[in-house]
């Protein structure tokens, strides 16, 4: 292919500096940093178990593993400029990655960089495997972590405040909607209760497709044989990954799945959808119910926190909202990139890895980020705006259903139809039809008494 010129002073080699040639398609260094520090949990891991089964020196082992550690800390960060938009197998960004360690424990020992490496990238960082288990082994490194470490906190957060908000606000009668319109009445911490109970499903949604996710498929090498691994490789390895990690990595029990299906990232990908859809039908009635402040609904107050106009003096906006939905519909629309990235499994091996990758981890540290920001901004601050959720229930025609065993449907219906047409209300014309009396009105007609038991 002829000889390619690297930047003297950086730890890459000619691999890297080819796909950062052929490939500039976006930002530079646009593979998710998550994915690199996946790569250098793995790179060590791979090399103390083949230090371990009598592959590699205990030297090579411990040159390998000082640069892994250096990645882990940042120390090393400006050495991976490659894109998402490379080969679907990521092969370039393993290869990124063994070259600069390569180069790194090269330095390290002394040497100076363009003299012929000890450690080899490929003979020995890269020894016992492919970029056909590697990168998928760190895409569920990087997605397992974001999702346990910030997603799931995040949820739980606000799932609390939530919890807090429904128990406060339980004893406040509201009336309910339906298809937009007036219904029967319910508590405010009712209807709250429904959204803590879509994060609860939310978060078991997810919590049961990590046992796909811990999964990892290295050890399988190019097809899931596991050609060119010691015997025990597969299982040793992940343990060591999730020593390294503290967290509960395992070898996968199919590796051809593993390299050609990745269906472990779809899976918790669609529980992330399932989080965003609970999000956005949660922060629209959050906005919903505090349209104001005049001319809206106006049942409950949220914090103000910033102008909402440049031409509207005094204006303020449910901006928490209008961020969160924002990212809910960003989700969505990752959710159908990665759908349709897991489908490209030709034979034994996907060939969509990094956009994979890189959609699902903008999700879960997205909605990790709104959750918070929605909660500290905006779901802390909720309060009932009591005298109005008072004059609207009063208002309702259809604290009118209470009637419907005392004196059947259609009498009921009557009387609501009529209290609309002439602008009165419910017990002016249920008297005025002779239907009932005033005493009768108010013994059966109690919206506290129309919210049922259940919480």
């Amino acid at each position: 292919m002829g000889e390619v010129q690297v930047p003297a002073e950086k730890f890459w080699g000619a691999q890297t500096e080819r796909s950062r040639n052929n490939f500039k398609i976006g930002p530079e260094g646009s593979m998710p940093h998550e994915i690199i520090e996946a790569f250098a949990y793995l790179k060590k891991a791979a090399a103390y178990t083949n230090a371990e089964l009598g592959v590699l020196s205990e030297e090579k082992r411990d040159a390998i593993a000082k640069v892994c550690d250096e990645i882990l800390d940042g120390k090393l960060d400006d050495q991976f400029p490659l894109v998402i938009w490379q080969t679907g197998s990521g092969t370039q960004s393993n290869m990124n990655v063994n070259e600069v360690i390569a180069n790194r424990s090269h330095t390290n020992a002394g040497g100076k960089l363009g003299e012929k490496t000890t450690v080899h990238p490929n003979d020995d960082v890269n020894k016992s495997q492919s970029s056909n288990d590697t990168y998928p082994t760190a895409m569920h490194i990087a997605a397992y972590t974001k999702v346990v470490k910030h997603t799931l906190p995040a949820l739980e957060k606000l799932r609390n405040t939530l919890d807090e908000k429904a128990k406060k606000f339980e004893n406040i009668v509201k009336i309910g909607r339906t298809h937009l319109m007036d219904a029967t009445p319910l508590t405010l911490g009712q209807e709250f209760s429904g959204y803590v109970a879509q994060l609860d499903y939310a978060k078991k949604a997810i919590e049961n497709t990590l046992a796909h996710l811990k999964e990892l498929a290295l050890g399988g090498t190019a097809v899931g044989t596991g050609l060119n691994t010691p015997k025990g490789y597969d299982v040793k390895v992940a343990e060591y990954i999730a020593k390294f990690t503290g967290l509960p990595f395992e070898t996968a029990p199919n590796k051809f799945e593993a390299l050609a299906a990745h269906d472990g990232i779809v899976e918790t990908h669609g529980a992330l959808k399932q989080l965003a859809v609970a999000l956005y039908k949660i922060a629209q009635d959050v906005r919903l119910l505090a349209s104001g402040p005049r001319s809206g609904i106006g049942e409950i107050f949220i914090p103000e926190n910033e102008p909402g106009s440049s031409i509207m003096p005094g204006k303020v906006n449910p901006t928490q909202n209008e961020a969160i939905t924002m990212v809910c519909a960003q989700v969505l629309g990752n959710d159908t990139t990665i759908s349709f990235a897991g489908t490209q499994g030709n034979y034994e091996l996907n060939v969509f890895k990094p956009v994979m990758a890189y959609n699902f981890l903008q999700s879960a540290q997205l909605l990790a980020d709104a959750m918070i920001s929605f909660n500290d901004h905006c779901a802390v601050g909720i309060e009932p705006n009591e005298p109005r959720i008072k004059e609207l229930v009063e208002k309702s025609l259809m604290l009118v259903t209470a009637l419907n065993t005392h004196i059947g449907y259609e009498n009921a219906a009557k009387i609501a139809k009529t209290a609309h047409k002439n602008g009165t209300t419910l017990k002016e014309e249920a008297i005025n039809l002779g239907l009932l009396t005033a005493e009768q009105f108010d013994e059966w007609v109690k919206p506290e008494d129309m919210v049922g038991s259940l919480k």
